[in-house]
């Protein structure tokens, strides 16, 4: 029996979001926006529930003057994201 899932990360921008800070220290929320080509809305949005789940941490500041949204993945962020490949290799094994 396959494992499922992780409904948080299946969602494709959620996903993309998760991927971009896999790969960095942390990354601003201007630079993921573009990466993702999402809208800031809609960024805001899957940002605040992979927050809410423990997956990332938001740092709110300001960079000069201008307000700056800084995005860092978590430990429980890396072991979800680890799962959710490993869940999908299995599922392109069968």
């Amino acid at each position: 029996m396959l494992k499922p899932l992780d409904p948080l990360l299946h969602s494709e921008l959620r996903l993309a979001v998760v991927s971009i800070l896999i790969g960095v220290e942390e990354a601003d929320f201007v630079y993921i926006r573009t990466e993702t080509g999402a809208t800031a809305g809609n960024l805001s949005v899957q940002i605040d529930k992979l927050q809410k789940a423990g997956y990332i941490e938001v740092e709110k500041g300001f960079k000069g003057k201008m307000p700056r949204t800084a995005c860092r993945i978590t430990a429980k962020g890396r072991e979800a994201f680890k799962e959710y490949v490993e869940t999908l290799r299995e599922y392109i094994k069968m």
